[in-house]
């Protein structure tokens, strides 16, 4: 049995949850999103909590149980609060802008990278360095904040390029002329 499948989650005030068949929508304030569950899941309403249990037994379903309860659950948070991701920006000259909605990013190529904003997802960009990317949907907002980071990784000698906001660094050593 999975141990996070066997946990309700929990609908705040503001969210509404249909579902039909295998398709689960949720509706909140920041907005909608859906998703198709497996044939082997099933998911109910009960008591302002949503409800899921498998079908059949086995290894796969168990994984597949806990794995879409907590993509409902992801779900239920974006449409209530949403989700953002913060990166920084480390190097002389790197920098990123906004263009209208989109996203310029300059990180030592011999010009700006351009990223358009996907609907559902909003830029935000502090001083120059530092980026934020905002939305309801967690996979999307993920997806595209480590595509950027994938522009210019960090690199370990002196940290230059595009990383989290927090993330530590690891360094390594110069090269030392021999004596």
């Amino acid at each position: 049995m999975s141990r996070l499948g066997r946990i309700p989650v929990a609908i705040p005030a503001g969210v509404q949850v249909k579902i039909n068949g295998q398709k689960i929508d949720v509706k909140g304030d920041k907005g909608a999103l859906s998703r198709e569950l497996p044939p082997e899941i099933k998911a109910e309403v009960k008591d302002n909590k949503i409800h899921f249990s498998p079908t059949c037994e086995g290894d796969t379903v168990s994984a597949l149980w806990g794995l879409n309860r907590v993509l409902v659950d992801n779900m239920v948070v974006g449409v209530s609060q949403g989700y953002r991701k913060e990166l920084e920006i480390v190097g002389v000259g790197y920098k990123a802008e906004m263009k209208g909605k989109d996203l310029s990013i300059l990180v030592g190529f011999s010009g700006p990278k351009h990223i358009k904003a996907e609907p559902g997802i909003t830029f935000g960009v502090e001083n120059q360095t530092k980026i934020s990317i905002a939305g309801i949907d967690k996979e999307k907002v993920g997806e595209i904040a480590a595509e950027i980071r994938m522009l210019r990784k960090p690199e370990p000698y002196k940290g230059k390029g595009i990383k989290y906001a927090g993330e530590h660094i690891r360094r390594k050593a110069g090269k030392v002329a021999g004596k």
